[in-house]
């Protein structure tokens, strides 16, 4: 039937397609947090068994639901899952070949009795794989075969004809990221897992390491406590970074982080010794506190240090304390951070 609030084009406003899929979405956390729950967390369960393996996660559909589990598919892949769309026709055309004992197959169709979905059923029974079904319909084909059922119903879509699939897509796809997020997180997902995967764009940007970004061997300012102040100041003028290292080069403490001497640090001992200055050495001035950074450290952190603390270096130390590198803030300038 059409949908009688908006067969009136001349009473219907935009945003009253978008309160129809609005109302929707609220109507599945309702059932997420109540009727739904039991059967969200078996199908996490099995989702979680697939990801960590040996099996994979097949995602299907057709048309605008086919749509939706393709975005779901990349959702998963993106998070950590083994995740793989399966168009529905094309698997009774020779791509049913991709199912295998162990996977697990999501499968999306808004009335449950989508054809090409359906022959597809046999195949999943045989090889023991384990079917999940997105639906609308409780008591559909495909919902009555599936091992867990997850009800993306909706009472009215936002077409005025009540036709074309709008706020069923919206269900669908709400449900999928909420699969796809919570199979995440119970597999201990972490950002450093995602940056690896998202090493382009912006986003690659952000999540880029500190030990990436620094200056580090023969790019490193670095001086010992002994070198006298005009060396001091032609390695921070050679090096160009408004600052150096004062680091210990001999015994078991070779290359441990003694201390820094900053722009700001010359013009003060300027300032206060004047042209006795060049008789001091890098231990006399130096910062024996400065502040540092793990090189597995992301940029966006980096910035966010240097910011709270109005500076714009920072040292970049390892584990067992040794001196690696320096990142400098205009090497987060250089990928847009700022």
């Amino acid at each position: 039937m059409p949908n009688p609030d908006l067969t009136q084009s001349d009473s219907a406003r935009p945003s009253d397609f978008v309160r129809i899929e609005a109302t929707a979405l609220d109507e599945l956390a309702r059932r997420l947090d109540t009727t739904m729950l039991a059967a969200f967390d078996q199908a996490c369960d099995l989702l979680v068994r697939s990801a960590n393996g040996p099996g994979r996660i097949i995602v299907t559909g057709i048309g605008k639901s086919g749509i939706i589990a393709r975005k779901i598919a990349a959702t998963l892949r993106s998070t950590g899952a083994q995740a793989h769309f399966l168009h529905a026709a094309e698997a009774v055309h020779g791509d049913m070949g991709m199912i295998a004992p162990h996977d697990t197959l999501l499968a999306l169709s808004s009335s449950g009795e989508t054809e090409e979905l359906l022959r597809l059923i046999p195949t999943v029974k045989r090889l023991t794989a384990t079917l999940i079904s997105l639906s609308g319909c409780a008591t559909s084909t495909l919902a009555q075969a599936s091992d867990v059922f997850l009800d993306a119903s909706v009472s009215t879509e936002a077409c005025p004809l009540n036709l074309a699939p709008t706020a069923s897509t919206t269900v669908m796809l709400a449900l999928g990221d909420a699969l796809a997020l919570e199979v995440s997180r119970r597999r201990g997902w972490k950002a450093e897992d995602f940056a690896d995967l998202h090493p382009g764009g912006r986003l690659g940007k952000r999540l880029a390491r500190v030990r990436d970004l620094m200056h580090s061997g023969e790019a490193l300012p670095q001086v010992s406590p002994d070198t006298p102040m005009p060396q001091v100041i032609y390695e921070m003028s050679r090096k160009k970074l408004g600052m150096t290292t004062v680091l210990e080069h001999e015994g078991k403490e070779a290359n441990h982080l003694a201390g820094m001497i900053s722009d700001g640090d010359l013009r003060r001992l300027l300032e206060r010794d004047g042209p006795h200055a060049l008789e001091r050495t890098a231990g006399d001035i130096m910062n024996p506190h400065p502040i540092t950074i793990d090189g597995n450290a992301f940029a966006s952190a980096a910035l966010a240090l240097m910011e709270e603390k109005k500076i714009t270096s920072l040292i970049v130390i390892s584990e067992d304390g040794h001196t690696e590198g320096v990142v400098h803030l205009h090497d987060l300038w250089s990928l847009q951070l700022i």
